[in-house]
């Protein structure tokens, strides 16, 4: 017998099963009249029934309710309102528009151009969220032993060469379960979920698609584009199986959630849910004239998320997605703008960045920030002080710096390998509050970021003007891919440094998906608009490149057997125990405390283990020597290791299997005095 259905968490909007019918209830302050359209088909251009809210009866003071009976899940309906159009005061009413439920737990269907002019979006859908979870909970893995791999469904699978049984879904990932556990991550960050638009809302449009999705149309609803069923609503299972699939191998799920803008766009674009039932409320518009919105986000409007009634949509939002679909966290794209008021300013202890931090059922969750936005703002390190972790960008510009050779200072690369307590200590957090990373979905992949000194956006239809001018890249005398083996080699090594040095740093490592496999997107920078093989993962490099991932598959396994690379504390580099290392000492080539004035390329980091204690979870002591010069150097080994024995795990200028050994069968360190190539780096654990 199957266990009891878990008990759900229900919102009071949007619609609500109750008993032989639908409660329907919508937010409008300004709205003179609301009506509710119900279709029987996604294709259907009109509704079968136009049903009128009761101002009189079914008002509560700005919610509007309707109870409509002998109708349930499955349903199909948009809500229409009249008001005042008023651009210049803010309002923007169209009693001819269908309007999308800010609510909605699913869509279906594109939108539809009739000869009539009317936008007609994708439709609602009534939504029973019962799903037998067989006992699932929260994974609740500390921030601290997590290893995030970004991902986006679609492009995971969808390629001929997954192999899977249905491509580009979440059913898909489902099937490569077993590559994810091999690899050894712990959780996958999933690319934008929410509802976007699959086709464009105005025939003539002829714009690429938006293949990332950061253009939402609906909060509460699982992409539809992602299902491999095609009845309405069934994302929601499947989306719940995926994420079922995943807990059982020990994976979290996190999102990548988009409260900064929607894709009704500017005063040019579409009244499709938001504008149309309190666009004051909802969108951030310029004081002086309430007609133009504020494009803090950089795609045309803005989300006011510290007024309170989308405050509380956005909380509602949250507790839906970790209650009703047990996931694990979310990182927050352009998260700077939830710190600008209802005017639009940036302000300390922002009301809606506090509160979900401090929010009861979202206590066991992860919480993440892309600490700045498309208006100025970079808050990484000040973002908040309270549970954020924060995507850590000054990390992925030095480490690029120190390997590409831009030659930042030791002292900066060094402040990133331990943890970046130059952000983070000062505000109470810890070194797992820093997510490190070189390269994410914005951005080369780590293959492009050796193979390109400049970006290709050119199949983006933009003239190369979009994506990132200031890439830290370099081609290493080629500009893209080459038959030269010299060159590859150089980029093979190149790529295994920087990886090594993010698995090797103290902080939460997130690996972009293919970057295991040198997934190559030909020098675009910028692949947002690329729905193809250009943004897919190919599954034949899984073979092609294996000496690759048979290495990043080494590191991650290295990581999660090393306690001392995942400290939960930051490093003090005082002596507490003359028989012990101290937590962190830097030495130069010459084995002498670096001089972090005029010491350069050359840098020896000591993690020191708790060898001495009976706490298993201790760990064991960590030396990564390092060298970014094109020459070899001869490096003196500082005199504090000889004490222990060594061994080498990580080689990066040998080829595979010598560069990462796997069972603790490296080599012994047989010399304090050890040979470096350029452009490489040595991992020994010591004992």
């Amino acid at each position: 017998m199957n266990p009891p259905i878990q008990s759900l968490h229900t919102f009071p909007y949007g619609a609500i099963l109750q008993g032989h019918g639908v409660q329907f209830a919508v937010y409008s302050k300004s709205a003179t009249d609301m009506r509710l359209l119900l279709y029987d088909n996604v294709d259907d251009l009109n509704p079968r029934q136009i049903i009128e809210f009761d101002k009189a009866n079914g008002k509560c003071g700005d919610i509007w309710t309707l109870f409509i009976p002998f109708i349930g899940a499955g349903q199909l309906y948009h809500f229409q309102a009249d008001g005042p159009w008023a651009p210049s005061e803010g309002h923007r009413f169209d009693g001819k528009a269908r309007l999308i439920d800010p609510y909605a737990k699913a869509l279906a269907g594109d939108y539809q151009h009739g000869r009539d002019g009317i936008v007609r979006p994708p439709k609602c859908v009534v939504i029973d969220d019962d799903f037998n979870w067989d006992g699932d909970r929260h994974l609740g893995r500390p921030l601290s032993e997590t290893i995030i791999y970004e991902m986006h469904v679609r492009g995971f699978t969808q390629s001929g060469t997954s192999g899977v049984e249905h491509p580009g879904t979440y059913l898909g990932i489902i099937d490569k379960i077993p590559y994810l556990k091999s690899l050894g991550v712990t959780a996958v960050e999933l690319m934008p979920v929410h509802e976007f638009p699959t086709n464009h809302w105005h025939p003539d449009d002829d714009r690429l698609a938006n293949y990332w999705g950061y253009d939402t149309l609906a909060f509460f609803s699982p992409h539809r584009g992602y299902a491999a069923g095609d009845e309405p609503g069934c994302q929601v299972n499947e989306f719940k199986q995926m994420v079922k699939a995943l807990h059982q191998a020990g994976i979290e799920v996190i999102l990548d959630v988009v409260f900064n803008h929607t894709a009704e766009g500017n005063a040019k674009g579409p009244t499709l849910g938001f504008k149309g039932l309190e666009n004051s409320v909802y969108y951030h518009l310029e004081k002086v004239d309430r007609a133009i919105y504020s494009n803090y986000s950089g795609c045309g409007n803005a989300i006011n998320g510290n007024h309170p009634v989308v405050r509380e949509m956005i909380f509602n939002c949250l507790r839906h997605w970790v209650c009703n679909y047990h996931i694990d966290g979310f990182r927050f794209d352009l998260a700077s703008i939830l710190s600008r008021d209802r005017h639009g300013r940036l302000v300390p202890n922002p009301p809606l960045v506090e509160t979900i931090s401090e929010d009861p059922l979202l206590a066991d969750t992860k919480i993440i920030a892309e600490a700045w936005d498309a208006a100025g703002a970079y808050q990484v390190g000040s973002f908040s002080h309270i549970r954020w972790a924060e995507w850590n960008g000054r990390f992925r510009d030095d480490v690029r710096r120190y390997w590409n050779g831009y030659t930042p200072s030791l002292g900066e690369v060094a402040t990133r390998m331990a943890g970046s307590s130059d952000l983070y200590q000062s505000g109470d957090r810890a070194p797992y509050h820093s997510i490190n990373f070189v390269t994410a979905h914005d951005g080369f992949t780590m293959n492009d970021l050796v193979s390109y000194n400049d970006k290709h956006n050119e199949a983006n239809g933009e003239d190369n003007r979009d994506g990132e001018n200031h890439n830290l890249s370099m081609n290493f005398g080629h500009e893209g891919p080459t038959k030269n083996k010299e060159i590859e080699k150089l980029r093979n090594r190149q790529i295994k440094n920087m990886m090594a040095t993010l698995f090797l740093s103290q902080g939460v490592p997130m690996l972009l998906c293919g970057d295991e496999v040198r997934r190559t997107q030909m020098g675009n920078n910028n692949t947002y608009c690329q729905d193809n093989a250009l943004s897919w993962f190919n599954w034949e490099l899984v073979n092609r490149h294996k000496d690759m991932l048979r290495f990043t598959k080494g590191l991650i396994k290295l990581r999660r057997f090393e306690p001392s690379l995942r400290r939960a504390e930051f490093l003090s580099g005082e002596v507490t125990d003359p028989l012990r290392l101290p937590d962190v000492s830097w030495y130069n080539w010459l084995g002498h405390p670096v001089d972090w004035a005029h010491d350069q390329q050359t840098l020896t980091c000591l993690f020191g283990g708790n060898l001495a204690s009976d706490d298993l979870e201790a760990g064991n002591n960590i030396m990564i020597v390092m060298h970014s010069g094109w020459e070899p150097v001869r490096v003196q080994l500082p005199e504090t290791i000889i004490p222990a024995q060594w061994k080498l795990v990580i080689d990066t200028a040998a080829d595979t299997p010598n560069d990462i050994f796997f069972e603790d069968d490296g080599p012994k360190l047989s010399s304090t005095n050890i040979t470096l190539y350029g452009r490489s780096l040595r991992c020994y654990v010591g004992w």
